[in-house]
């Protein structure tokens, strides 16, 4: 009689042993497919589906994976999966363990970019009513950048050439790189803090997506829209386009931009004064002319001459008013030469000729007559022309301390 000699697994032993197979046959593999039912558990881990016409794959990535993930993953995203094939024993499923995930078609950045600016933008953060004025000439500018790139030069550089005498704090940040948003996000916080700085200027120079992305983020985003000074964002060249572009009060397409925006010319400055002293000048001395004419049509007309008892009532009227009139234009244009005499006093005030009176000089490198800011660019011997106050002299120099 023959025995029937079987092998009789468990369930547990079974799934083991496919377990086994896929995950040593499909260690690491890519997948294309469209996202679906996807789930995000308090535990923070990622679950979803990956879906063509004829099949599914379920599909796992843990916190510590999608932490990293710029954008947000919705159904009907078109998604490239890299991982490797494993199965969840407690319901012999099989699914995809997702290591890495990116957009089909587009950089997982812009997408990223659009989910954010789209969501912003519905919640009114762009909107004009919340854009601050910057001001015409402000007196102390904060700057929010790196230290040590190319934009705080063209910005210290473009102020100094139009007005120097401008207060500038900088608060250095990193522009680009792990942790780099919440630097910038926090200096602006502070300058907000302080109470007393005019504007604000954000800005970096050029670069790729991924190096302005830290003015992508979400919480720079939300520190210009809530900061009290008005934010000029100057990041990148002019085509780069940020989310700090769109959320701040004015957008500078160069951080050189930025400085020509918020300062104007001295000289510039002075011409709009004089041209606003001038038109003002010119509007009352008409109204008062009209307001004569009238006065003197009223008193050579035929009901006056008929009625002598009115006509000195109306005269003396008219002479009053017109001597109110005369006293309010005279105090009116008081007050505003006094306006305009303490702004070209402020504006001479901080001119060189000041400087110069106070006791300081302008040291110029002879033959080319070029200003020495930095002892490096002169030698032992070179001949100096130093200017001050009342004149000048020439000297040589003898000793370099730099």
């Amino acid at each position: 009689m023959n025995s029937e000699r079987r092998t009789i697994l468990t369930v547990s032993e079974l799934t083991r042993s496919i377990k086994e197979s896929l995950e040593s046959n499909f260690p690491d593999l890519w997948v294309e497919g469209e996202v679906s039912n996807v789930r995000v558990p308090s535990s923070g881990h990622l679950y979803f589906t990956l879906k063509d016409a004829e099949s599914q794959l379920k599909c796992v990535m843990f916190r510590h994976r999608n932490q990293s993930l710029k954008f947000e993953l919705r159904d009907g995203t078109l998604v490239i999966a890299r991982g490797g094939i494993t199965v969840y024993g407690k319901r012999g499923d099989y699914q995809l363990l997702v290591e890495m995930l990116e957009p089909k078609g587009r950089g997982a950045l812009q997408l990223a970019f659009e989910q954010l600016k789209e969501k912003l933008e519905k919640e009114g953060l762009f909107r004009d009513e919340h854009k601050k004025t910057v001001p015409l000439l402000p007196m102390r500018i904060g700057i929010v950048t790196s230290p040590t790139g190319a934009a705080i030069q063209d910005i210290l550089n473009v102020i100094g050439r139009r007005f120097s005498r401008v207060e500038i704090i900088i608060n250095p940040v990193r522009v680009q790189g792990e942790g780099a948003a919440e630097e910038i996000a926090m200096a602006i916080q502070e300058f907000d803090g302080m109470g007393d700085v005019d504007v604000l200027i954000v800005a970096r120079g050029g670069g790729s997506i991924e190096d302005l992305w830290a003015f992508n983020e979400e919480v720079v985003a939300r520190s210009i829209f809530n900061c009290r000074i008005p934010v000029i964002s100057a990041v990148g060249h002019e085509i780069d386009y940020t989310i700090a572009d769109f959320v701040a009060d004015l957008r500078a397409p160069t951080p050189s931009a930025a400085a020509e925006l918020v300062v104007a010319e001295g000289s510039k400055l002075l011409e709009r004064v004089s041209t606003a002293r001038e038109r003002i000048t010119f509007t009352i001395e008409a109204y008062l002319s009209r307001l004569m004419d009238r006065v003197k049509t009223l008193q050579e007309g035929y009901g006056f001459r008929s009625f002598e008892d009115r006509l000195r009532q109306y005269v003396q009227q008219a002479d009053d008013l017109g001597e109110n009139l005369r006293l309010r234009m005279e105090t009116v244009l008081r007050l505003q030469k006094s306006y305009l005499e303490n702004i070209a006093g402020r504006l001479i005030t901080l001119g060189p000729e000041s400087v110069l009176g106070r006791g300081y000089s302008l040291a110029f490198k002879l033959p080319e007559r070029k200003i020495i800011r930095d002892a490096a660019i002169i030698e032992k011997g070179d001949r100096v022309e130093v200017k001050v106050q009342h004149g000048s002299f020439i000297s040589r120099v003898e000793k370099i301390e730099k």
